[in-house]
């Protein structure tokens, strides 16, 4: 997973490429201009809304920005080697959401599976991008923000949305959880 700067270089890159300043970009992908220099200069990593935000903006798939080493199929990812991605801080500091990419190596894919572990830190905001998300909750429970309404899933409970809709997903009840979740972003 790329660091900051990383992330930063590759998108000023396909920014570039197809002749767009910064300016462009954050109209382009609703993402506040502000952050798009801040995040080409590497200084932040950002919301897995927003990287789906700017690779749509782009024409790149999410994991563009998360990888770039093609491994043949079959994909297999052993939970025992799993390595963190990238991370949702809090505006406070703290930690949200620790992301572990499962289709890392698979250049081809059209969606993109995640494992997730949330601290017990609420999220900031609500995010909206174009797509479907499908999640698994694994451990703990899960507060999923839906519109206005607002469910709690417990272990072995899925829930599938349209993410166009603003929603956010934070653990419940004081305590860390965990969830497999299938991202989906149509070209």
């Amino acid at each position: 997973m790329p660091q900051a700067q990383e992330l930063g270089d590759r998108i000023l890159a396909f920014r570039e490429r197809l002749g767009l300043s910064q300016g462009d970009l954050a109209r382009n992908s609703g993402v506040d201009a502000a952050l798009v220099t801040a995040l080409e200069a590497g200084e932040v990593y950002p919301a897995l809304g927003i990287l789906l935000k700017l690779s749509r903006a782009l024409g790149q798939r999410l994991g563009t920005f998360m990888d770039d080493h093609g491994r043949p199929d079959p994909l297999i990812n052993r939970a025992r080697e799993r390595q963190p991605g990238f991370r949702q801080h809090l505006g406070t500091g703290g930690e949200a959401i620790r992301y572990f990419p499962l289709g890392r190596g698979k250049t081809d894919r059209h969606m993109e599976p995640l494992f997730m572990e949330f601290s017990p830190e609420e999220p900031d905001t609500l995010t909206s991008h174009e797509g479907e998300e499908f999640l698994i909750a694994v451990s703990g429970q899960l507060v999923i923000h839906h519109g206005r309404e607002r469910y709690l899933l417990e272990p072995g409970d899925t829930v599938y949305y349209n993410s166009i809709v603003p929603h956010s997903v934070s653990a419940g009840g004081g305590a860390p959880a965990s969830a497999y979740a299938i991202i989906y972003q149509p070209f």
